[in-house]
């Protein structure tokens, strides 16, 4: 027997596990219609892969995994797609996810499945059919299992913890799924042993279930196993996993750290069985153990189609006349269904159909009177008083330092708070306030940024444009500058007078000529006008003409 340690606070509500772990586990007959929402885990959403008109058989993939940190979607069953489109979610915000709508077609077809031996393959292999087979944690967390087994690449464990605590009231779909199922769920976690390589395995289960106790311990020295199967103390909330880890092994794992980091590691039992069907038979989730219970005639645990909505199961509850909700998960961290139409996903793990008798409407909400009741109940050792008066003043900096992220909205103190305060319902409206903050202050950052690069885009354009425009005024004003004719005045001048020096030498040249040679020609008096005229002529020419003339007698 391993020893236990304890966690600080935590409350005792009333089971109701009675009524519903009396029986075994049945299977829900085929619905009408399924609806099956695509993003079923933390992570990406996956991308679908049928469109409307398509046949798909069971357990065919029709939503890929979006990046590692993702898991797949698969069909319940065979049938016609007949739309992928928007429908209302099982969530308490009412919105609606993309889903794909397919009518079974009744024959309830396989498609071919491969079974594998996890003994032969590499890590990363069965790593890949666990992110296929859509295996995600189904204690209500949903992270894709494939990631967390991961671990063991950064450091070595300690400790691989095995969540069979169940602590929520009326849940009870993990203790028949021990009681019944235990083989499965042992071998299953020999792969996630396998995988992670912790120097122990411990197997944790509420000292309120004996036979599912007794069962593992059975299970696990059948296939010839050391893992320790450990009862632990019935106390809300012992099934967290940070809880759990800290009965088990002693170690606190801070709010600003992952279990890993510390040494250990944690899955539930139905996760480990999930695991050994997609590895061992090849089986994908398409199916889960759901807790029907509360304001009921018929309590159970019924294994249901995902993708089931909830009004095809009323019939396997009978719920009472005057039940007036239906709450997804446990009293205490649960949420009411928006719809009838809200489908069963992978996060149902117990519906329980509430009346104001089992249920009763809240008290009028009283003055906070620093009693410190919900301090004692916080398993994180938190002061829900102080982040109660900070929330309500909308003071979120303060709900901060207070570590507000630290709570896990276990509801353990608006349980035991005697002036009926909804402790959890501040928190998460804080939380959300601070997140939206947030998003809007990366948006306002991402804007910024976007502002600042189109400026400075913008400005080494316009120095870009002042650069070509100077050097196109530079290649323009060189040609001029070295142009031929764009003579010196001095040298334009000097051409003109030589011009003119040259016509009145020709003319005087002439003029002799024809005086010396022609005395008594009667024209030489016309010939010496003419003359006289040519030199007038050459006097009133251009410097431009005057220098192709020179040019012409050079010649």
């Amino acid at each position: 027997m391993s020893a236990l340690f304890q966690f600080n606070g935590g409350v005792k509500p009333a089971t109701h596990k009675a009524r519903s772990a009396q029986t075994p586990i049945d299977t829900a007959p085929l619905p009408t219609l399924l609806v099956v929402p695509l993003h079923q885990s933390i992570g990406s959403q996956p991308r679908p892969l049928v469109r409307a008109g398509e046949h798909v058989k069971k357990g065919q993939r029709i939503g890929a995994a979006d990046k590692w940190l993702s898991s797949a979607v698969h069909a319940p069953t065979s049938g016609k797609v007949l739309a992928v489109e928007e429908r209302v979610a099982a969530h308490p915000s009412g919105l609606s996810a993309l889903s794909i709508v397919i009518a079974p077609d009744g024959k309830d077809e396989w498609i071919e499945l491969e079974p594998f031996d996890p003994a032969t393959l590499p890590p990363e292999r069965v790593r890949e059919i666990l992110r296929d087979a859509g295996v995600v944690g189904l204690g209500g967390a949903v992270f894709p299992s494939h990631v967390k087994t991961e671990a063991a690449k950064t450091r070595a464990l300690e400790a691989l913890v095995i969540n069979g605590a169940e602590c929520e009231p009326f849940m009870t779909c993990d203790d028949r799924l021990m009681r019944e199922r235990a083989e499965g769920i042992a071998r299953g976690v020999a792969i996630f042993r396998d995988l992670l390589r912790p120097r122990r395995v411990l197997v944790g289960i509420e000292d309120n279930k004996p036979e599912a106790i007794a069962a593992m311990l059975s299970a696990v020295e059948a296939i010839g196993e050391d893992f320790t199967v450990v009862p632990v103390p019935t106390r809300y909330p012992a099934g967290g996993a940070k809880q759990l880890i800290r009965v088990l092994t002693g170690k606190e794992i801070p709010a600003d750290r992952r279990s890993p980091e510390m040494g250990a590691q944690c899955f539930n039992v139905a996760t480990a069985y999930t695991a050994w069907r997609a590895v061992a038979f090849g089986e994908p989730v398409i199916s889960r153990i759901v807790t029907l219970t509360g304001n009921v005639e018929r309590a159970g645990n019924w294994e249901i189609r995902l993708g089931t909505p909830l009004r095809e199961i009323l019939p396997l509850m009978r719920p009472k006349a005057d039940t007036n909700r239906y709450i997804m998960g446990g009293p205490m961290m649960g949420f009411e269904l928006p719809s009838l139409e809200a489908p069963i996903v992978k996060a149902s793990n117990c519906i329980i159909a509430g009346s104001p008798s089992l249920f009763p409407p809240p008290a009028p909400e009283m003055p906070c009177i620093r009693c410190g009741a919900c301090a004692r109940a916080c398993p994180h050792e938190l002061q829900p008083f102080e982040l109660y008066w900070f929330a309500r003043a909308r003071n979120f900096g303060k709900t901060q330092e207070y570590k507000l992220f630290d709570c896990i909205e276990c509801g353990g103190c608006s349980y035991v708070c005697p002036a009926r305060i909804p402790l959890v319902q501040y928190f998460r409206f804080a939380k959300s306030e601070i997140w939206s903050r947030e998003r809007d202050k990366a948006s306002a950052d991402a804007a910024k940024a976007r502002f600042e690069r189109r400026q400075a885009r913008e400005a080494r354009e316009r120095a870009e444009k002042a650069e070509r425009l100077a050097k196109a005024s530079e290649r323009k004003a060189a040609p001029a500058s070295t142009a031929p004719n764009d003579a010196a005045p001095d040298e334009t001048e000097a051409a003109r007078k030589a011009a003119i020096a040259a016509a009145i030498e020709r003319a005087r040249v002439q003029r002799e000529g024809v005086q010396a040679g022609n005395t008594g020609d009667p024209d030489a008096t016309r010939r010496e006008e003419v003359a006289g005229a040519g030199i007038g002529q050459c006097r009133a020419v251009d410097a431009p003409d005057a220098g192709q003339d020179s040019r012409r007698e050079g010649q």
